[in-house]
């Protein structure tokens, strides 16, 4: 039994929908990996990245934002590695070998390298510290810190694939290895502009 009302219901539905759809980290991944490697083999990618956040979701609410308040430098720990694995990853597209799959070329994120990823990539736990804190009333919290994840899970599911599916349209476009090489310094370059929010919070709180 769930205490969410509708009106909650509207309110998670459309902040899942917002910071599913915006820009960051997942997304640009994703369109990168769309483009690069077509929707199919991108399929597992964006599976993790949508099922891998509900999970964070679901354990998020059920204990760790608990944790994180209890002992902030956690946190700030996890922010750190994040940006640091964030950064691997732009340098990995910025050198993909090129479009298609062949054997010497680049693989795309498998669904347990992209559900894991879910654990470091801020925006993640910005969405789900803000969905589990805003949108689950205590009355029948296990309850609906469940439907907060299944809701999101329904939203985010086809706004990922349509990150992905919009990498792939471009790929007629970026046949020619100089186009695709320009479009995967600007997904890895986005990718590290996403990371601003991160370090301004983390030099905020260490008072530079």
């Amino acid at each position: 039994m769930t205490s969410l009302s509708p009106v909650l219901l509207a309110g998670l539905s459309l902040f899942a929908l917002v910071s599913s759809l915006t820009p960051g980290p997942n997304n640009m991944m994703l369109l990168a990996s769309g483009a690069n490697f077509g929707l199919r083999r991108t399929i597992p990618h964006l599976m993790g990245v949508s099922l891998g956040f509900v999970l964070l979701v679901w354990i998020v609410g059920l204990g760790l934002g608990a944790v994180f308040a209890a002992w902030p430098p956690l946190h700030a720990v996890l922010q750190i590695l994040g940006g640091l694995y964030l950064a691997y990853l732009a340098w990995k597209i910025a050198t993909a070998s090129g479009i298609g799959g062949g054997a010497s070329a680049a693989r795309p994120m498998t669904f347990l390298q992209a559900a894991a990823f879910q654990w470091v990539n801020p925006k993640a736990w910005a969405m789900a510290l803000g969905a589990t804190t805003t949108y689950a009333p205590q009355q029948h919290y296990v309850a609906n810190i469940l439907v907060v994840g299944a809701v999101f899970g329904a939203i985010n599911m086809p706004c990922v694939a349509l990150w992905a599916s919009l990498g792939t349209v471009m790929r007629r476009f970026l046949s020619r290895p100089g186009i695709l090489r320009l479009f995967n310094y600007g997904m890895a370059a986005l990718l590290l502009i996403s990371l601003y929010p991160v370090v301004g919070e983390l030099m905020r709180a260490s008072g530079r």
